[in-house]
Formats: C-alpha cells, structure tokens, sequence
C-alpha cells in the first residue's frame, strides 16, 4: 500500500483501511482487558471460598488438639504456623493489588472496576522497577515471596513424616513462587517481576496477583487435608487403640452378676484379635463378659487382646473397674438450684436411689409433679415453712425401700429498680425523660421477668408525681425542666409484677432508684 505514485482516491483509501485495522484491534483489546477482569472476579469468588473451607479445616485440627493433644498437638502447632503464615503473605498481596488499582474508580452503578480502562500498568511500572532491576518495593516484594515459600517449609519440618508427604506440595510451592530469572519467547533473560508484570495492563497484573492469593489458599489447604489425613493414618493403626471395658453399670449389689464387654475404640466385625485373655469370651470382635461380683468395694477386670498386624504380634492389654455396693436403704434426694426452695417457683428436684433405674424410682410431696424426664421433678411449694418430698425406690428383687428429706421454703425475694439499665445513674435531663424503669433480681437463681406498672417520681422543692407504666408522664417532664445541674431525681414507690415463669407471685417491695441532672 506505501509503494510507488498512489492517487489521492488509492491514499484515502489505504488510509481508511489502516484506520479499520487500529478499530478492529482496539476492539480485541477490550475484550482481553474484560477476559482478564473476568478472570479476577472468578479468582476472587474462589478465595473467598477458599477462605472459609480452610476456616473449617483449622478449626478441626484447633479442636481436635485441644481435646487430643497427645495425637493431634503436632498438628495443632504446625497448622497454626501455617494459618498464620499463609495470612501473612495473603494480606500482603492484597497490598500489591492496591497498586494495580491506582487511579482507577469502581464503577457506582455495577459496582466493578472499569476493566477496559485498565490497559495501562504505569504505577506498577514506576513502583516496582528503577530500569532493568527492581527498585526498594520491587525487592521487598521478591524478598515476601521467597520468605513464604522458607517460612512455609520450616513450619512443616518440626514434622519429618508430615514433611516427606508434603513434598509434592512443597515442590509446587516452589515452582508457583520461583523468583528467578526467566528467558522470554525470544530468548531475553529478565527477572521475574519484569517478566511478570512490567509493561502490562493493570487488570492482567491484578488478576495475576489474585491468582497468588488463590495459590496461597489452595496449599493451605491442601498442607491441613495432609495433616488430617496423616493422623487419621496414624490412628487406624492397631498400635493406637486402647481396649474398653463398657459395664451395663457402674455399682452392683453384692452377689449380683455383673455383666457388659470389652471393646475396642474401633470397633466393628473386622477388628479381630488373634487372642483373648480375660473372663469372657470373643464375640463378634468384642469380649462379652459374664461372671459374679465379689466383695464390696472397687474390683478390677483386666486381660489382654492379641493382634497381628504386618507380620508381627501387638498385644493390647486391658483394664477397667468396677464398685460393688451393699443393697440401699436410703435414697439421694437434691434440690437442682440450691438448699432451699422457692414458694410459687418450679423447683427442679433430681431423685434416686443408688443402684436402683430411675425408671424404679418415684417422688411424691406436697406440690411434687414429674418434669417430664426420669428422675427429674418439679416442686411448687404453698404455705408453710417446709415441705416434705418422700422417695421410693424398686430393687431388682422386687422389694421396695423409701426416704424423705425435708426442704426449708423460703419467699422470692423483693427486686431491684433501674432507670435507663442503671441502679443510681447521672446524665441529662433529657435522658432521663425518655428512659424506661425497670425492676430485676440480679443474682438470683431462676431468670424471672418483671414488668414495672407504676412508680412515684420526686424532683426536689416539687410535689410528686405518681405516673401509671414504666415511662415518665407529661407531669414529670414539667417538674424535670424546673431541675438543674445536680438535682437529685428520686424514683420510688416502683409497683412490678412477674410475667411468664413466677406469674402468680406478689413481688415484694422494689428497691427505689436515683439519678442526678448533670
């Protein structure tokens, strides 16, 4: 098209097609800068994804360590170096998005950034580069990343097994964070941030750094499945598990036959031992046992599993205990809350007998009345200074046996007022005109509810004022305006009752309450 005489038809022409070329590729350019803003947002979704399943992988190891130390403490130790490692380096690239973002506005009516307008890498460019080498943020970023990768394996060397098995892992580490120098297409060697990012549009190095974040995540995530993997390996071992003795019950009267089983923490068909030594037999892998209680007191069911497990022979010893009492004549009767019970309460009452089924067992008493569970009562006292609550009792030979206890029944006592949740509060007057008086009975065993239904209202130099409900009335916001600074405000006279539990009861005197005009 530049060769030779060209008309001036042949030159607009040429010049129109050059034109057409300069529009189709600037219109492939926005499709790849929004591909790439695309891309972000799919890397975004996926981190924030990533973020709570590793919440829920650590929290499973934290607790399991907690409750397990001995199996899973390593690992606590290790996957809390490496939540707070990954952290680390995750918040510190978010930094670094900071810069590719420069000057550019989320768009207010779509809430995304501009990904077409992000074609320029400039900030980025003049930040992280000083000519061919880095400048002080370029190496600081390089120096993060291999400090990552570092901090990442010696997290995970306390741990020799963990850290052979991790290996893989490790390597791709390695290979996703490798700050070496690079040879491009055409042969040029570059360092690794130029080839990554220098020259490039905002929203690719944004997605870039994004992919970071996600490839942070996924190895976190791929190091605590390892990790939990790993024990769980450990555990199924034969060499881990501890053989139970599971008695039908704990206590037995003398001369009775004590009966349950042995078994292991893994128990199922297939975990067979070779041997049994003990007083029973094998059944189903598990040991049932079946012989006479001895004398009273604590007696010891021992013996020992044998397992093949790789050719050699594991032996798990066992040993359990059990209490032998004599037959009860006297039953175990207890009030839930405390000594005393509470005259129009619910008082829950949990009754036994030792060595008796509390399905055998039954209370009775004035104001008794079964709670719903076995063993479990509830008693409402009436009148009086004491009420009485019998128990009785069923033995496994039919014969019965009672007790009784009795119970000290003491009134609820009075409540205390509030004004706007304070017991002598200070602060404006207007506060105090749109506060809510209230009554409650701090530390007190039962969660009772009062609702406040008048009160008396007394500014000094001023008359009273009796208002209806638990708000001042037109009444007491003119004498307030006639306070000033330092006035003492008294409410007394507070009239309650009880909703929901306690309905019934008539609350005593309520404690009056004060508040000072500042």
């Amino acid at each position: 098209m530049a060769g030779g005489k060209l008309t001036p038809r042949q030159k607009m022409i040429n010049l129109m097609y050059l034109v057409f070329i300069a529009m189709l590729a600037l219109n492939m350019s926005k499709e790849v800068l929004s591909a790439f803003g695309l891309m972000n947002e799919k890397f975004e979704s996926a981190n924030v994804a990533s973020i709570e399943n590793n919440k829920t992988l650590f929290a499973t190891i934290d607790q399991k360590g907690t409750e397990n130390p001995s199996q899973f403490g390593s690992a606590k130790i290790i996957s809390s170096k490496i939540s707070s490692i990954s952290k680390s380096f995750y918040d510190y690239i978010e930094t670094l998005k900071k810069d590719a973002k420069e000057g550019i506005e989320v768009d207010e009516e779509t809430g995304k950034l501009p990904y077409e307008a992000m074609d320029k890498g400039g900030f980025i460019d003049e930040q992280w580069f000083k000519g061919d080498a880095y400048s002080p943020k370029g190496t600081e970023i390089v120096a993060a990343m291999n400090k990552y990768v570092s901090d990442i394996k010696s997290a995970c060397a306390s741990d020799p097994i963990l850290l052979k098995k991790l290996a893989p892992m490790i390597k791709e580490l390695e290979t996703k964070f490798n700050t070496k120098d690079i040879k491009d297409s055409e042969g040029t060697t570059k360092k690794y941030l130029n080839y990554h990012f220098e020259g490039f549009p905002a929203i690719a190095s944004l997605a870039k750094l994004t992919a970071w974040q996600n490839d942070v995540k996924k190895s976190e995530f791929d190091i605590y499945n390892t990790m939990l993997g790993k024990v769980t390996m450990d555990l199924s071992s034969m060499k881990n598990y501890t053989a139970l003795v599971v008695l039908d019950k704990s206590a037995y009267f003398q001369g009775e036959t004590v009966t349950g089983k042995v078994v292991l923490g893994r128990y199922d068909d297939s975990t067979k031992p070779t041997s049994f030594q003990g007083p029973g037999s094998i059944k189903n892998g598990q040991a049932v046992i079946s012989m006479t209680a001895g004398a009273i007191g604590e007696q010891t069911i021992n013996g020992k599993f044998t397992f093949l497990e790789d050719g050699k022979t594991i032996p798990l010893p066992f040993e359990g205990k059990y209490v032998v009492i004599p037959r009860p004549n006297s039953a175990n009767i207890s009030a839930d809350k405390m000594n005393v019970v509470y005259r129009g309460l619910p008082n829950p009452l949990t009754v036994s007998f030792a060595g008796i089924g509390d399905d055998k067992v039954r209370a009775s008493g004035a104001g008794v009345s079964s709670a719903g569970g076995k063993g479990k009562y509830n008693l409402v006292p009436g009148s009086g200074a004491e009420v009485t609550v019998t128990a009785t009792g069923t033995m496994t030979d039919g014969k019965s046996v009672s007790d009784s206890k009795v119970f000290r029944i003491k009134n609820v006592p009075p409540p205390t007022g509030y004004v706007a949740g304070e017991l002598s509060g200070k602060g404006p007057k207007t506060r105090l005109q749109v506060a809510q008086v209230t009554a409650k009975l701090p530390d007190f065993l039962y969660d009772l509810t009062y609702q406040v239904t008048g009160f008396t209202l007394k500014v000094g130099g001023q008359a009273a004022v009796v208002v209806n409900g638990d708000r001042v009335n037109a009444q007491c916001v003119a004498a307030l305006a006639k306070s000033g600074r330092g006035d003492i405000i008294s409410i007394f006279d507070i009239k309650t009752k009880i909703v929901g539990t306690g309905a019934g009861i008539i609350p005593g005197k309520c404690s009056p309450v004060s508040w000072e005009i500042q």
